[in-house]
């Protein structure tokens, strides 16, 4: 008979089913470039209020530092936890371990470097100047090249399932990766100056740049933003709250509808331009049309709770879910307003945007992240987290700093665009540039402070998951330790039966 501490061991030994050491790396990882695009995002609020602060170094210069704030949280936080999420989904609906050994790794590897380096050519000012593509040509190579073997590695797990059933988290999953591939592609067709140097040009020019950058921009969010989220509260929600989805049905007329009605809606952001009339009305059109699929998710998602919101007082996890779902909505029927053209005179190019904007990653993909990551770590580590009221203090603290720190500037925005705008009896401005300036004061200050709040509570998180997995891994070490110690008392090996 084998001793039951020989048969401890040797589980506690052997390889894991899934390849989850990739995931891990990669959930460490979001944590390290989500907290420094937050520490950037906060120097650039405190630039905005105290222009003292944009130093003699260019690269702490706003111009130089705001790319570098949306390449951290966009690429490094968002960017690190899809491959997370989306290899941790992958292997547990199919049942089945993550396809290859080195190409996983290259895309963990591939990923971080193209962040890192990323951030460098940025402070160092090469950068074409786009939208959410600033980077020039030689890391845009890298980029698709880490993103195909991302490719290849999800489909292969795919394909290698033992479940026939693909569960819809894959669908939008794989929506985002075949999205993503084809938008970054067209965005940064250009011809290089010098196959040595940095520099560049686009192969669109005038408003066919605008469209297209636009067209990237957009679908950016629609895919990275929108498509690859919505996989994650598609799996982690019902999870989370121990019930099954609502509707798959439901679900599927979600997916398509969404993937088919956003590629159209473009053009809603370049309401007053030189673009020709009829292609904005056809964007206004299709923006419209998206409430009906962005509330079928909302209803999915707030649905597959129903019935047990008595766990909302004791899962503070899931009140990260939740309040995901409620600011996606929000943002959804927002963003819809925004688009007529009537009321973009009054929203664009202000503060206005920059709130809608913060309520989309602060309110809909932060909370979701963090759902996440909360949900993710202690099956990683395969114990328990440290602690549940942090979790709960992190949740009013983070869902307080984004109300005050969006709510403050669309405020902004909106007192913004009516000084901008007023005008007496003879057409002249009634304010000038500088009291239009002189009112942004109060309101920055609280997107200052709003920020600072968010990061600490980042930072509670941060603390929170630390200590969880040190104790983890110092109650698997002693363990350990402990079976081996009984095993060579009884004169066994450790790995021996």
């Amino acid at each position: 008979m084998v001793p039951t501490e020989a048969l401890a061991y040797r589980a506690a030994s052997q390889p894991e089913r899934y390849n989850y050491a990739i995931v891990r790396g990669f959930t460490v990882m979001a944590l390290v470039w989500g907290v420094s695009a937050m520490v950037v995002g906060i120097y650039l609020a405190a630039e905005l209020i105290w222009p003292i602060l944009n130093l003699d170094l260019p690269g702490l210069t706003f111009g130089r530092l705001r790319p570098v704030h949306t390449t951290l949280a966009i690429f490094g936080f968002c960017g690190s936890l899809l491959f997370a999420a989306s290899y941790y989904v992958a292997q547990r609906t199919c049942q089945e371990r993550l396809a290859g050994t080195l190409l996983p790794l290259v895309t963990f590897w591939g990923w971080q470097a193209f962040v890192l380096l990323g951030v460098v050519s940025e402070l160092l000012g090469y950068t074409q100047a786009r939208k959410y593509a600033e980077f020039e040509w030689p890391l845009d190579v890298l980029v698709v090249m880490v993103w195909l073997a991302y490719l290849w590695v999800y489909t292969a797990t795919l394909y290698r399932r033992s479940q026939p059933p693909l569960y819809v988290a894959n669908w939008f999953f794989l929506a985002c990766l075949l999205g993503m591939a084809l938008l970054y592609v067209l965005e940064n067709l250009v011809v290089p100056v010098d196959v040595l140097g940095m520099k560049s040009y686009s192969e669109f020019a005038g408003v066919q740049s605008a469209m297209v950058q636009w067209w990237y921009g957009h679908n950016v969010i629609t895919f990275l933003l929108n498509m690859a989220f919505l996989g994650m509260m598609y799996y982690f929600l019902p999870k989370q709250v121990g019930r099954p989805l609502y509707s798959y049905r439901l679900s599927i007329i979600h997916f398509w509808s969404l993937v088919f009605l956003s590629v159209w809606a473009a053009p809603n952001h370049l309401n007053w331009t030189a673009l020709p009339d009829w292609t904005v009305t056809l964007g206004v059109t299709f923006s419209v049309m998206l409430v009906l699929p962005s509330f079928a998710g909302v209803i999915n998602g707030l649905m597959t709770i129903s019935g047990a919101w008595h766990t909302l007082r004791t899962d503070p996890v899931l009140r990260f879910f939740v309040a995901a779902l409620l600011f996606y909505g929000w943002v959804t029927l927002e963003g819809v307003t925004m688009s007529f053209q009537t009321i973009n005179a009054l929203s664009h190019c202000t503060d206005w945007t920059v709130g809608h904007a913060h309520f989309a990653t602060l309110g809909w993909v932060s909370m979701m992240s963090f759902g996440v990551i909360y949900h993710l770590v202690p099956r990683l580590w395969d114990t328990k987290l440290y602690s549940v009221r942090l979790v709960a203090l992190h949740f009013w603290v983070a869902l307080f700093s984004v109300v005050l720190l969006a709510a403050a500037l669309e405020i902004a925005g909106i007192g913004q665009a009516l000084r901008l705008r007023t005008t007496d009896e003879y057409g002249n401005l009634v304010y000038s540039f500088m009291e239009t300036d002189a009112f942004l004061t109060v309101p920055y200050l609280l997107r200052g402070l709003g920020g600072s709040l968010f990061l600490v509570g980042a930072l509670v998180m941060v603390y929170n998951l630390v200590i969880t997995v040190v104790r983890a891994q110092r109650k698997r070490a002693a363990t350990e330790a402990r079976i081996a110690a009984k095993l060579a008392v009884k004169g066994l090996r450790p790995r021996e039966g």
